[in-house]
């Protein structure tokens, strides 16, 4: 009888308040602006054996419902954030094994920069490194950056594309082996083994090479989370983890084999892009008691806040229509998985849009509400379905809710050959199970290479 198939598991986690009232929980610390919050968090999830701790940024305070930062502020929906790079920097000193995550916008920056950060920080962090990449989805974050709108989605995608491109080129500016460092001699490199880029395209011009070697990795971890054509499309070529947020196991599945489809058919081994479904877990002695727990976390939300953190993932606007009635169909939004979420849940349960604020403030996705064991039960039938590689599992509050699935649930998925009990890598990428690139790699990967793209469909 084959071994079952081992889960792999990210933890989704803010620099800085979690959720939309985590921080209303009784047992919810407040250290958020403190290093040792993050250091101790960190040596928590390596003991429980998480691949990484994945955080998620944005580079505004949200303004999206009624056009004013007052909801995001008052019920601290999406603000504040801590800049990411600091915060995994101070959780990877405190570990040894954890890998570590940020998100960066292809927006907002030069590829030459976040090249060289990501590549000094997994040589600083021996190869543990991951770069979560976005393309943005706020205008209050284009307004930020001298724009007064965000671009359209394809305008996003193909800046990001050739983001992409560039700074791969940059990690593959030095090769391997171009380090000498002979004291004998007084030879330190080759520069046969160091290439410029010489790069002009429609977004940069970027002549190179990088002032930073080849990383452990080759390339840090590449995380993305499209979940619309194009960026399902861009998803599949570039990332070596997929974020999904799915609200039915039923969706997830499809997601899944979508993405999977896509590797192939951009030459690409599906088996190398690893999919992480969103997971928020309650956990209890019974189901009961589970629910009893969330029900007591739901009556902290007030419906604004979860509004603002719903208008703020969409992009759009809520208090133009009637709270009271069901939401329309909306053409353009920010985050799309989210939007599906929604409207897959609200039209299933019959929700005003007021409902859906309360909701939304307090989701829990993959029905992750039970006993560990129950727990442990549904995320082996989501594995067993095919709907993902393993979870981002996503605490409620923090520190308690974390700790509760380390304390119940872990042990549970180790008992049943699900987890790991101990790290069997040095890197991010080995503990994921995934190849380090070969210099060049990303020739495979770009759109620029390929004879036609890999997606022909229409964004939705």
């Amino acid at each position: 009888m084959p071994s079952p198939r081992r889960m792999h598991l990210a933890a989704f986690m803010n620099a800085g308040p979690q959720g939309t009232v985590g921080w209303r929980h009784p047992d919810a610390g407040d250290g958020f602006l403190t290093a040792a919050h993050y250091a101790d968090l960190a040596r928590l999830l390596e003991d429980a054996c998480f691949d990484l701790a994945f955080i998620p940024d944005a580079l505004s305070v949200p303004r999206s419902l009624g056009g004013t930062f007052d909801p995001a502020v008052r019920w601290g929906t999406g603000t504040p954030r801590l800049d990411p790079m600091p915060v995994i920097s101070i959780m990877a000193a405190a570990t040894r094994h954890l890998g570590v995550a940020a998100t960066i916008s292809t927006g907002y920056q030069e590829p030459f920069n976040v090249a060289r950060s990501m590549a000094t920080l997994d040589h600083l962090v021996g190869g543990r490194a991951g770069w979560n990449v976005v393309t943005s989805f706020q205008d209050a974050e284009a307004q930020n950056f001298n724009q007064d709108a965000l671009p359209p989605r394809e305008a996003r995608y193909e800046r990001a594309e050739e983001f992409l491109e560039v700074t791969t080129r940059l990690w593959d500016s030095w090769s391997d082996d171009a380090l000498v460092r002979d004291k004998a001699s007084g030879v330190f490199g080759r520069p046969e083994d160091v290439q410029a880029l010489d790069h002009v395209g429609r977004y940069f011009k970027v002549q190179g090479p990088l002032g930073v070697p080849r990383t452990p990795q080759g390339y840090p971890v590449i995380i993305q989370a499209g979940a619309s054509p194009a960026g399902r499309d861009f998803a599949s070529r570039w990332a070596d983890v997929i974020f999904s947020s799915q609200e039915s196991l039923e969706s997830a599945v499809a997601f899944a084999t979508d993405i999977r489809q896509r590797a192939a058919s951009a030459g690409r081994d599906p088996e190398q892009v690893k999919i992480l479904t969103a997971a928020t877990t309650v956990v209890g002695t019974d189901r009961a008691d589970a629910l009893a727990r969330h029900e007591a976390f739901v009556q902290l939300v007030e419906p604004e806040a979860g509004l603002s953190r719903l208008a703020y993932h969409v992009n759009v606007d809520l208090t133009q229509y009637d709270l009271d009635g069901p939401l329309p169909p909306l053409e353009e939004v920010g985050v799309e998985g989210h939007y599906r979420e929604v409207v897959e849940f609200a039209e299933r349960e019959q929700l005003s849009i007021r409902e859906i604020g309360r909701w939304y403030g307090a989701r829990t996705e993959g029905d992750m509400i039970g006993s560990a064991s129950e727990i442990a039960d549904t995320m082996e039938q989501w594995m067993d379905a095919g709907a993902c590689d393993g979870f981002m599992i996503q605490a409620t509050h923090v520190p308690a809710a974390f700790q509760d699935f380390a304390a119940a649930v872990v042990p549970e998925l180790q008992r049943r050959g699900r987890l790991r009990t101990q790290y069997e890598g040095a890197t991010l990428r080995e503990n994921l199970g995934l190849a380090r690139p070969e210099r060049g790699e990303w020739r495979h990967r770009a759109a620029s290479a390929l004879p036609t793209r890999a997606a022909t469909d229409q964004e939705a």
